[in-house]
């Protein structure tokens, strides 16, 4: 009783509210929350000889910015910073992979069905630093996601094709669709626990590459800040030969609540 005659029950309420919202967000593509996720990725038995060690570390920003009343635009941008030793037989290389931008023109409000959607362009740059860290290629295309949201659910599909139509001679074109099936559940405690694939097929060569990701995060606060932790393990169930077989994911996002 004194705790609410103090004003403390509703401020602790009202807190509670904004943490469940903020993790709801966190599971949707297209929020318009920005955040910053540092995807540590580490993948072993790659390479022709299966003998390869990968480190990927993905800076992902995520900017929302706002257009009309209705419509805001979803900035996504993936930079990848790898190391590996032996994907490529007897060899190392470390350095900057080619970024990946995607921009989302999405409705503000959840649309009939409370469905969540947002399209736009993709670009792939060739930002490589050093030769077998990325396709060294210029290409755009195509992207969109689709979801819905309810009782702790989120469900939906990322999409994007890459064609290439620029860039070194050296390497082979892009003509690449990717596809992320997602699923997560989310608990009254900000617990997420996940699962999707991140599926690329290649018209160039006509394979499949299907790792399968499952993960639980936790969403929590270090000195005021909101921050989401994200640990789980990848499985390549299908790829080239040079694909991984296995690996291990740790995300840490930032997140700067409007």
């Amino acid at each position: 009783m004194l705790m609410c005659v103090l004003g403390i029950a509703p401020a602790f309420s009202e807190q509670a509210d904004q943490n469940a919202e903020l993790a709801k967000e966190l599971q949707n593509p297209v929020a318009a929350l920005i955040s910053v996720p540092l995807q540590s990725n580490f993948e072993w038995g790659g390479g022709p000889q299966s003998k390869g060690f990968r480190y990927l570390l993905n800076f992902q920003p995520v900017i929302p910015f706002t257009l009309t009343e209705d419509w805001n635009l979803i900035s996504r941008t993936i930079v990848p910073f790898i190391h590996q030793d032996d994907v490529i037989p007897n060899s190392s290389q470390g350095g900057i992979g080619d970024i990946v931008q995607s921009g989302f023109f999405s409705p503000k409000k959840p649309g009939p069905g409370g469905l969540i959607w947002g399209a736009g362009p993709v670009f792939l740059l060739p930002t490589t630093t050093e030769r077998g860290l990325g396709a060294e290629k210029f290409g755009l295309g195509p992207t969109a996601v689709v979801l819905r949201q309810e009782s702790g659910f989120t469900y939906g599909i990322l999409f994007n094709h890459i064609v290439s139509i620029g860039g070194t001679r050296s390497t082979p074109d892009v003509n690449a669709t990717f596809l992320q099936p997602f699923l997560s559940y989310t608990t009254q405690t900000y617990t997420t626990f996940g699962l999707s694939t991140e599926s690329t097929y290649d018209w160039e060569n006509a394979k499949w590459t299907v790792p399968l990701n499952a993960s639980v995060s936790q969403l929590l606060k270090l000195g005021g800040q909101p921050v989401s932790l994200q640990l789980g393990p990848k499985l390549y169930v299908e790829g080239p030969r040079s694909a991984a077989d296995w690996g291990m994911r740790f995300t840490v996002t930032l997140l700067f609540p409007r």
